[in-house]
């Protein structure tokens, strides 16, 4: 092979990488909050426990099981007092005086307990987030949507996290 013929493939292969960069990022864009400019997510719902309780159990140590990760991807601390976290049935959970530090996960247990930097307690004695289909929708101060996560009948299997990217870096 050529050294022109080594050039033709490797430009050939970056436009490829760049066109489907582009169409990957295009959706965010469209639904973006920001026309023109792409955001990644910041802050984000980054994992959930939902399942692995009985209806009828409801002790606290059960309801800590349950518990929904937000994650701040920045390097910079992010201010989440106001910002809420509520299920379909619009049972809400409102973040208050929590600075998420950057590159940070905090995560949401539904029982009772000492609030720590990594573990924040809802302080509710029955469940948060049902089994069978449920919804976490993370919102700012502003009530905007940041992200969600739904499972259950209708949704996908990975647990349907949809981040909607807008950048609350503070």
């Amino acid at each position: 092979m050529s050294v022109s013929s080594s050039v033709r493939r490797v430009t050939a292969v970056a436009a490829v990488a760049t066109a489907m960069v582009g169409t990957a990022a295009l959706p965010a864009a469209a639904a973006g909050q920001h026309p023109g400019r792409l955001h990644h997510a910041v802050v984000y719902i980054s994992g959930v426990r939902h399942d692995g309780q009985s209806r009828a159990d409801h002790s606290n140590r059960t309801l800590n099981m349950q518990w929904v990760a937000v994650t701040n991807s920045s390097r910079q601390a992010v201010n989440l007092d106001r910002w809420t976290l509520s299920d379909k049935d619009g049972h809400t959970y409102t973040f208050r005086h929590v600075r998420l530090a950057g590159r940070a996960t905090v995560r949401v247990h539904s029982g009772v307990g000492r609030n720590t930097k990594t573990d924040l307690y809802q302080d509710r004695r029955t469940r948060a987030w049902d089994n069978n289909a449920d919804n976490a929708t993370l919102r700012d101060a502003r009530g905007r949507v940041i992200d969600t996560a739904a499972w259950g009948a209708g949704h996908r299997r990975d647990g349907g996290v949809r981040h909607h990217g807008v950048d609350h870096r503070r």
